[in-house]
């Protein structure tokens, strides 16, 4: 079988094994037709992009099998075949039912077969083709962004690389020249142009200069067809930042400063402030300002903030001394630019002057601080030292002297005030504090706010006037069974004075003491040693050794120190075992434990009877009712349980008639309700309505009230007297006296009852007997 589209070109690619003759029909109609076997038409070329409203002519399938009387049927399976191809059954033709993008798809491969209509038998085997479809350009080239953004160094040289940018075409690259770009520069120049084939920008343009102009905008075209007419086209902006380079030194706008001020200005203070300007930015536009040659008074630093130059005081100024002064100060950049440095000198110079203003200065001292040594031995009033101070103004204003009296709490000295003599007004003592320190101040006559303080440092001397005495509380022991010239304590002493020749203590007790001796070691400490052997706790537990201790400054102070030694049992090594005293049994044959016992059982005796007396004060309770003639009508209060007991208004009547004046949200008192509920007025009763009806209408408005709470006691009203199972519950109008009456019957009314059935059944005169 042979195989035509048509009116599309078709170019024979590769053999096959067909079977039998094929035709194939060329553009003037006639039939090509073979009987060799071995091979056929397998690929064909269609152009893309059809844009017609009708289906495409393809080509035409036919088959030698096909004898043109309708016997023969074409088929066709694959690609797109039955929705992008149609074939004519009888005929062959191949149509197209949409338009083909190759990029989308670029070949589809079907295939055909040949059956007999009738039978559907298959005349002819199977044969594969593909159709490939042929590129147009009708794609335009498209840049990965629409704004791409890249920054030179100004005062670059021509050619220098600024930023590439790339587009791509959709359309076939094997296949003509639909995607072969070419770049140009639509806007943009002379300062930057374009390489046609990369897309690479440079720079055109020699010494372009980011102070005249720092942004540009160019606008960059890619065309396809090789930038031939008809081609098509995109296009991108590029923005173009000059980025800065240290190209321009640093300038005053003035070179000549003029700065005021004040005398009474601190060193180091700020007294003002000179800039220079540089029309790079950033690192490049970073200046240090400095002295030309060194200054007495004055100083220049560089605030990196603003760039400024801070004239600072370097020494304090003095109206009355010097008005003006006149330096030079120098700028230039921090960081430079070998590259531009050539033919610039990046530095420039300013003068500053500067005038002095007078202001009223408070004091000066002559000397600040003050140091004054003194004895603590100085009695009250003494002269400790004098402060001077003068007003440095040109009036020279008298100055008048005080000692501020917050560091000076005790009031330990005094101060003339015309001329600043310390004098003592207490006696000092070294031991309690070597140093004082002090603030005296100065302030002038006519204006007192004018006020100048200097701090005085009096040193206390030292004077022996304190005895040394034991450097520690010791706890000394001897040992019973020891023996005669054993070490038993070494001993130190302390001397709160500070002689300049240092401490020299010597030890001493008396010649005589049988016990004990002592040894002076020369290097402040001594030995105590026994003076005997055979100690005994029976005899004595405790001695008390008196110690001599000497200074050897002037005059001279000594003191007596007691050393406690305490007798104690001890192992054959000399180690303490016990040091309490023996037990020993009084005259009467008591002992300490004895005394213990019997004062434990005073003691609980005591106890004993305190209870009794308390069991003993403790009264029978009394009946609620003593008296015949106390007769109640109403039992307020009572101890047992259950709904109704301090229900005293149950049985007013008059409440009962009148629920108008019933209060609110009135509670019961009986229960604590679980929660509260809003007061639900009811409807009033005629004036002369029965009790008895009033009643069973309450009853029945609170059954079928939702919110009425559910409370769990009832409470029952009924008449008394006649129809009630109670009867009357009165005495006022009881005939019978209370002796006549039998109470009895109130034990089967139940346990309200109980209390008062105890009472009145309990003085029955037949219980009573």
């Amino acid at each position: 079988m042979l195989c035509t589209l048509w009116p599309a070109i078709a170019l024979p690619l590769a053999p096959g094994n067909i079977g039998n003759v094929f035709a194939m029909k060329e553009g003037d109609g006639r039939i090509l037709q073979r009987s060799k076997r071995g091979w056929m038409w397998n690929q064909f070329f269609l152009m893309e992009e059809y844009t017609g409203n009708d289906h495409q002519y393809v080509g035409k399938l036919h088959s030698n099998m096909d004898k043109d009387d309708g016997t023969v049927k074409y088929v066709l399976t694959g690609d797109g075949a039955g929705t992008l191809f149609l074939i004519d059954e009888k005929s062959g033709d191949i149509h197209a039912t949409k338009r083909l993008d190759r990029e989308e798809r670029s070949m589809y491969t079907l295939h055909a077969k040949v059956l007999d209509r009738t039978t559907n038998e298959e005349l002819e085997p199977d044969t594969e083709f593909n159709i490939k479809i042929h590129d147009i350009n009708d794609n335009a080239p498209k840049f990965e962004r629409d704004i791409y953004f890249a920054s030179v160094p100004e005062m670059s040289e021509v050619g220098t690389s600024v930023a590439t940018v790339t587009a791509t075409d959709a359309d076939d690259q094997t296949y003509g020249n639909s995607a072969k770009l070419v770049y140009s520069i639509l806007q943009g120049q002379p300062y930057f142009s374009v390489d046609s084939e990369n897309g690479t920008i440079k720079t055109a343009l020699p010494g372009m200069d980011r102070e005249v102009k720092e942004n540009y905008q160019v606008v960059i075209q890619a065309k396809d067809m090789a930038g031939q007419m008809g081609g098509l086209s995109g296009t991108t902006t590029v923005g173009i930042t000059l980025s800065d380079v240290n190209d321009s030194p640093p300038r005053f706008a003035n070179h000549s400063f003029r700065i005021t001020a004040t005398e009474s200005t601190e060193i180091g203070g700020a007294v003002g402030r000179i800039k220079a300007d540089d029309s790079d930015v950033g690192r490049n536009a970073e200046m240090e300002y400095s002295m030309v040659g060194s200054h007495d008074n004055f100083n220049v630093v560089t605030d990196k903030a603003t760039q400024e130059g801070v004239i600072i005081i370097k020494r304090a100024l003095d109206y009355e001394s010097k008005r003006d002064y006149e330096f030079r100060v120098e700028v230039r950049n921090t960081y430079l630019d070998a590259r531009y440095i050539q033919g610039l000198e990046f530095k420039d110079f300013a003068t500053v002057k500067v005038t002095v203003e007078d202001v009223d200065e408070p004091p000066v001292f002559t000397r600040n601080p003050y140091i004054i040594e003194v004895h603590e031995d100085t009695a009250a009033g003494s002269f400790v030292g004098v402060v001077s101070a003068r007003d440095p103004d040109a009036e020279n204003k008298m100055v008048k002297y005080s000692i501020d009296r917050h560091t000076d709490l005790e009031r330990l000295f005094n101060i003339d005030s015309s001329n600043g003599t310390i004098t003592t007004r207490k006696a000092l003592d070294r031991e309690m504090s070597k140093w004082h320190n002090i603030s005296v101040m100065a302030a002038e006559m006519n204006n007192p706010r004018q006020v100048a303080r200097v701090p005085v440092f009096i040193k206390v001397l030292d004077v022996n006037d304190n005895a040394p005495e034991f450097a520690m509380a010791y706890d000394t022991f001897v040992c019973e069974n020891v023996e005669a010239g054993q070490l038993i304590q070494t001993i130190s002493a302390v001397d709160t004075d500070e002689p300049l020749v240092g401490h020299k203590f010597v030890f001493s007790i008396k010649a005589d003491n049988p016990n004990f001796t002592i040894s002076d070691q020369e290097d402040n400490t001594a030995n105590i040693l026994t003076r005997r052997g055979g100690f005994s706790r029976r005899e004595m537990s405790v001695y008390f050794l008196p110690v001599v201790i000497s200074d050897n400054d002037y005059p001279i102070q000594s003191s007596t120190s007691t050393l406690i030694v305490r007798v104690c049992a001890c192992d054959s090594r000399g180690n303490m075992q016990s040091c309490n005293p023996e037990v020993l049994p009084f005259s009467d044959g008591l002992t300490t434990g004895a005394l213990v016992a019997i004062l434990l059982c005073v003691i609980i005796l005591l106890m004993i009877v305190v209870l009794f007396a308390a069991l003993k004060r403790q009264r029978k309770k009394e009946p609620l009712i003593i008296s015949k003639d106390d007769v109640r009508d109403n039992v307020v209060s009572y101890n047992d349980e259950g709904g109704g007991e301090e229900d005293t208004q149950a049985f007013d009547i008059g409440t009962l008639r009148n629920p108008e004046v019933m209060d609110a949200n009135k509670l019961r008192r009986d229960i604590i309700p679980e929660m509260l509920f809003s007061f639900r007025r009811t409807s009033p009763i005629k004036d002369n309505a029965d009790v008895r009806d009033f009643i069973n209408g309450r009853l029945q408005e609170n059954d079928s009230d939702p919110t009425a709470p559910p409370y769990d006691s009832l409470a029952t009203y009924a008449y008394e007297g006649s129809g009630s199972l109670a009867e009357s519950l009165s005495s006022l109008e009881s005939a019978t006296t209370e002796g006549d009456q039998e109470y009895d019957y109130l034990s089967s009314w139940g346990p309200q009852f109980k209390k008062l059935a105890e009472m009145y059944i309990g003085r029955s005169p037949d219980r009573q007997t």
